[in-house]
This record gives structure tokens, C-alpha cells and sequence, in this order.
């Protein structure tokens, strides 16, 4: 099992190969679709963005509320293909780091090889399991979007598996 402390570098990023078992500890953004569309016209638009992308790890996730002590009650992984369209701007751009679940296309692939960047696959229906790893969780922007927002998660040893390392290796194949 591999630790990582977020934000990935590119150093780390070159270290990891597909397959690889990582806990990671810091701090991840959430988003799904609607987000990302905002967040990719307002970099056509030179618009702040929600968050800084410089060597961030995006979640894809619809996080719930928080329930007791947990700061989200459930956060399981969102299909990341819808992303597909989003991620290699994102990845020009700075982020560094991607979670979800299944296959991604060529593209998304072909900028993380470009740009040193990794996609790591999170298990779906473990949403309870993921919950237990987020310390804190704070809503950064598009609040309308419900469950959807953009959030600043700190996790502490959140599982996930290298699905597509920066090496054009995937565990798909």
C-alpha cells in the first residue's frame, strides 16, 4: 500500500504505476458534471475558479450531508466517462489527480499521459466506507447544485487503485 499526502506532485505521479494500492491523505475537490461545465467555461472565460487546479485531485462524487459525526453521511464514486469531456481541460490546466469509477476515454487518457497526471478508481457502493475517510468537508461554490456542489474534502487514508498511470498503462486492459 502505497501513502500519498495531497497535493500530488508530479514526482509522485511518475511513481505510481496501474494497479497500484494508494491511501491518500489531504485535501481532494468534488465535482460531477454541471460543475465541471462551470468550471470549464470560467477557464475559457478567465474566471476565478472554485478552487486552485495547481496539482489538485478532483472526486467525482454527488457527496451527501452530513449525518452524526460523519462530515458527509455517504460518498460514493460517480461514472467517470460523463466527465470525459471536462477532465483534459482540467488537466491542462493544473489538476494533477483524478478519482471515480470505470473506464475514461482516449483523450482523458492521452492528457494524463501529457500532462503527468493519474486517474484512480474508487469502489462503487463503498460510499459508507469513503464517508468514514473525510475529516472535514466545506462547500467552495455552486451551492444551487445541491448535492453536486463543489466541496473541499480532508481525507485521511482514502483507499483507491491506479486505474491509468501517467505511462499510458491501465488496469481495464
Amino acid at each position: 500500500m502505497i501513502k500519498i499526502t495531497l497535493p500530488l506532485t508530479e514526482e509522485a505521479v511518475k511513481n505510481l504505476h496501474a494497479g497500484d494500492r494508494v491511501l491518500l491523505s489531504g485535501d481532494i475537490y468534488t465535482g460531477r458534471d454541471a460543475a465541471h461545465k462551470r468550471i470549464v467555461e470560467a477557464i475559457r472565460c478567465g474566471t476565478t475558479l472554485p478552487f486552485p487546479l495547481q496539482n489538485s485531485t478532483v472526486y467525482y462524487v454527488g457527496a451527501c450531508p452530513p449525518k452524526g459525526d460523519l462530515a458527509t453521511a455517504s460518498c460514493g464514486p460517480t461514472t467517470s466517462f460523463r466527465m470525459s469531456p471536462y477532465a483534459p481541460t482540467l488537466i491542462k490546466n493544473g489538476q494533477r489527480g483524478i478519482i471515480g469509477k470505470g473506464s475514461m476515454s482516449e483523450e482523458v487518457r492521452n492528457a494524463l499521459i501529457e500532462h503527468t497526471a493519474v486517474y484512480f478508481a474508487a469502489i462503487g457502493g463503498a460510499g459508507g466506507l469513503y464517508a468514514q475517510c473525510v475529516t472535514d468537508a466545506e462547500i467552495l461554490a455552486y451551492e444551487d447544485l445541491g448535492t453536486e456542489a463543489i466541496r473541499r474534502f480532508t481525507v485521511k487514508d482514502f483507499p483507491v487503485v491506479v486505474a491509468y498511470d501517467c505511462h499510458g498503462k491501465s488496469v481495464y486492459e
